[in-house]
């Protein structure tokens, strides 16, 4: 499943942008009160060659944009749109252009670490201030500033309308690129999940205020393994008329799916968003247009449906036929014609009278990929000519290979003919091709296989194509975890060149198609699998648009991808992980508690695993609440208790939860947790190795739990964590642990060679303290396996720590400092405890029984908040603790 995300995905089809000239960041100077607030962050306008040049007295004329980056993304990573916006510019003459402003955020790690997207968040309120203010007194001074946000970039952007002095009015335009809307991909702090729950709350209450602006969010598709699309998609219930989500493979003259990096750069990406830019000016004002649906329509054009024209706001409702080409009349219902080198042109016209009553819909399709107008509606009753006719030519959509258009005949009820121009073609060879067919004879239902058929078993279907299209529905295909392997086999009668087929997978309730052009003949495979599982309240079925070459057979094979289901599994839920192998870890943990106070000996982790790490122990009672909280009653006793919702069923309700998932994952835990600690014990038994050829071993002593020197380092400990950063006194403590541990396995192992004489030299003491030091150290591995994810749930916070010292020495806010306060104060106990002490503590059957409700509630409340693992384990290690004095 892991290979699948992380390999298995179409190749780059993405171009790289260049630059004709050397990239310039000219640094913007802000308000003193302003860079003293915020000394880590600065804004930067792009400017390249004689452009960058003009622009550095800062007399600028042209369209503000801002350019936010996201997770450790940089502020040059503008040049793309910024060099392609210039090109255009220039082939305008400056008529006119943009001016691309970027925030320089010192590459912080956002994604990872929620306590600076506040601060973030106000910064770029103020950069907004200072660009407005540099257009003040020109003629064309915009009011509004629109934004280019890539990852975490466009959730800052979507956050700047919770502030409460800003005004909505400074952003009419928002574009994100993989920006996870939906929730964190990996929920590691509160501040995080808080900032979250704050701006999609504001967006679906506040839905009538953001009216006038105009949202899309273009997501990478399945090679983006970092955010997954269906997290890029815009809350539902968020502005249905001014917010649009599209996922890259969709997007007309893109079709290609793009990782999460590459969406920044992908040439054809960039070209759809600055084209969309260009159409968005208002002729008046010089400025992106203040309408809200001019700007939907042509984002529409750019990014949904292409019909291979020019955007034009209100295109002419009908055209004069003018030229002195010739008119000729096709009665057939088929129709194709090769243009090679015509010297006249010419006029089809197609009589619709005759085919009325014996069809239901009109297909045509033209190979010449230019921008003209080519198929048109006439209301003459003169079949010869026709002299005006409504231009069709914006019904049609384009494909890689082709422009197609498809017409209702039923919508039409007015047109006598269609007609067909053909302009004189020298030098040029396409094809144009029109069919009348009947809806149901052109559309097959295939039922898709069950997920449990593991790819053994097959649906087929074999299309005898006369025609050229044919629409294959796939029943039953509308959840996540469903992933499809198609294979299309096309045979052809004779050997003739033919065009390529284009075949599109489309999804009806979300803008998520991907196409593959293929050779005919050929076998081509496509892999079907959702990023938005289909709403409860849409029945549309997703379908298999084949746009096919005549005299040929196609085949289509369906079979489930075990491998792609497995992947869908770690796409959606990779996040929740370490929350199952702590899981697993903890109720080893109380295992070897529970057989040191039942048989006086601590078992081995890995032995203690297989035996009690078992998911029948957690999942029921997890699925039982779930169940229940379908109910209102419960629902109603669950809110008064003020207990936090369950995160599998806020995950059923974005339908991103299916039954045996938790299964899965829990095993997948028991596993990482036995080869990590099969490899972690092994590490240690290595460098106590290496320990005792170097140094001579001590004697095996009992250790005091508490001693001034150890009273004074607890106390140094918590006020490193009070004064500088929590998960940077977590990490000192995991360190002076982990030495401890390895003396103590080292000294074991010295001692157990000692040991190893004949027994009648063996004094009984020896042996039982050894006895009583193997134990301990058993403890200990597991305690420290257990610690090791905390360290690593924490390093997040620390490495923004680091990075961010030279600004401030203490961490604001930081999401452990309390934990980190409690951690320390058990830890220092706790290395120095043995199991002897622990034996016959009053405690120790509380401290025994616990992990198990601990490991239910850390699997019903930390999937989706991860920062409340540390608090379930400390809360177990801190009646281990007890237990020692108890």
């Amino acid at each position: 499943g892991v290979r699948d995300v992380m390999f298995l995905y179409e190749e780059n089809r993405c171009s790289m942008t260049y630059m004709y000239e050397y990239p310039e960041y000219l640094k913007i100077k802000l308000p003193k009160k302003t860079a003293r607030r915020y000394p880590a962050y600065e804004l930067y306008l792009y400017g390249e060659g004689n452009y960058a040049e003009e622009n550095k007295n800062l007399l600028l004329t042209g369209i503000p944009v801002l350019f936010l980056p996201g997770n450790a993304g940089s502020y040059k990573q503008v040049r793309s749109l910024g060099s392609i916006a210039l090109r255009k510019a220039e082939d305008v003459d400056f008529k006119y252009h943009f001016n691309f402003f970027s925030v320089n955020f010192n590459e912080e790690l956002v994604a990872l670490y929620g306590g600076s997207l506040q601060r973030q968040t106000k910064f770029v309120h103020e950069c907004i201030k200072v660009i407005l203010k540099l257009y003040k007194d020109r003629e064309f001074a915009p009011s509004s500033v629109a934004i280019v946000g890539h990852s975490m970039g466009g959730l800052v952007a979507r956050a700047l309308l919770t502030l409460k002095n800003f005004k909505p009015e400074l952003i009419n335009l928002l574009i994100t690129q993989a920006t996870p809307h939906v929730a964190p991909v990996m929920p590691l702090d509160k501040y995080l999940t808080d900032f979250y729950t704050a701006v999609n709350n504001h967006w679906i209450l506040k839905a009538q205020d953001l009216r006038n602006l105009t949202t899309l969010s273009v997501a990478g598709g399945f090679r983006d393994y970092q955010v997954r699309s269906g997290l890029a998609f815009l809350p539902r219930l968020s502005q249905h008329d001014s917010a649009l989500s599209v996922v890259s493979s969709a997007v007309p003259r893109a079709w290609a799916s793009t990782d999460h990096l590459s969406i920044v750069w992908c040439k054809e990406l960039i070209l759809a968003t600055i084209r969309a830019f260009f159409d968005l000016i208002d002729e008046n004002t010089r400025q992106i247009t203040e309408d809200p649906k001019k700007r939907m329509s042509v984002l529409n054009h750019h990014f949904v449906r292409h019909p291979a024209k020019m955007f034009e706001e209100n295109p002419e409702a009908y055209t004069h036929l003018t030229g002195a080409f010739n008119w000729i009349t096709v009665k057939g219902s088929k129709w194709t014609y090769s243009v090679y080198n015509d010297s006249d042109g010419k006029y089809f016209s197609f009589p619709l009278a005759s085919h009325r009553k014996s069809y239901s819909h009109v297909y045509c399709e033209n190979s010449m990929l230019d921008t003209s107008s080519w198929i048109y509606g006439c209301m003459s009753t003169n079949s010869s000519m026709c002299l005006e006719a409504a231009d069709l030519s914006w019904r049609a959509e384009l494909l890689p290979t082709t422009k197609v258009v498809m017409l209702k005949l039923l919508d039409y009820p007015s047109l006598s003919h269609i007609v067909i121009q053909v302009p004189p073609a020298v030098g040029n060879k396409y094809t144009l091709g029109c069919e009348f067919f009947k809806e149901d004879s052109r559309t097959v239902q295939l039922p898709v296989t069950h997920l449990f058929s593991f790819g053994f078993s097959s649906s087929k279907i074999l299309l005898n194509s006369t025609g050229l299209l044919y629409n294959v529905q796939l029943q039953h295909f509308n959840q996540i975890y469903q992933a499809f392997k198609i294979y299309i086999d096309s045979h052809c009668q004779s050997l003739k060149e033919r065009k390529p087929s284009v075949y599109r997978l489309h999804i009806p309730w979300s803008y998520e198609d991907s196409i593959t052009v293929a050779k005919v003949p050929s076998l081509a495979e496509i892999s079907a699998k959702l990023h938005i599982a289909q709403p409860h309240s849409d029945s549309s079925l997703p379908e298999l648009n084949i746009y096919s070459s005549p005299d040929c057979q196609y085949e289509v094979i369906l079979k489930t991808s075990l491998l792609q289901v497995l992947g869908q599994i770690v796409r959606f839920h990779a996040g929740a992980f370490p929350v199952y192998i702590v899981s697993n870890i903890l109720l080893t943990y109380g295992g070897q508690l529970n057989t040191l106070r039942s048989t006086g000996q601590c078992s081995d982790f890995s032995l203690e695993l297989v035996r009690t790490a078992k998911p029948y122990k957690v999942e029921p009672l997890i699925s039982i609440v779930v169940f229940l909280q379908g109910f209102n009653w419960f629902r109603e006793i669950w809110e008064s208790l003020s207990l936090p919702e369950v995160d599998a069923a806020v995950l059923s309700s974005q339908d991103a939860w299916f039954p045996l998932v938790s299964l899965i994952l829990f095993l997948f835990g028991t596993g990482i947790a036995y080869w990590s600690g099969v490899f972690f014990s092994t590490s240690l038994r290595l460098f106590s190795s290496l320990w005792l050829t170097l140094i001579r071993p001590t004697e095996l002593q009992k250790e005091k739990l508490i001693t001034p020197s150890r009273l004074c380092g607890m106390i140094s400990l918590a006020l490193v964590s009070w004064t500088t950063c929590g998960a940077f006194a977590v990490l000192i403590i995991y360190l002076q642990y982990l030495f401890k541990v390895l003396k103590g396995t080292y000294t074991v192992k010295a001692q157990s060679s000692v040991d190893s004489i004949p027994e009648a030299t063996q004094s009984p003491s020896n042996s039982k303290t050894l006895a009583e030091a193997v134990n301990s150290l058993k403890m200990h591995i597991t305690v420290l396996n257990l610690f090791t994810w905390i360290v690593l749930l924490n390093l997040p916070s620390l490495i923004y720590w680091l990075k961010n010292l030279r600004y401030n020495v203490r961490l604001d806010p930081d999401p452990c400092r309390s934990t980190a306060i409690i951690l320390v104060c058990i830890l220092e106990i706790l290395m120095n405890s043995s199991t002897s002490e622990v034996k016959s503590s009053k405690l120790l059957k509380i401290a025994a029984k616990v992990p198990l409700p601990l490991s239910v509630a850390m699997l019903a409340f930390g999937r989706m908040h991860l920062y409340r693992v540390p608090h379930f384990v400390t809360f177990s290690l801190l009646l281990h603790v007890l237990c020692c004095f108890v």
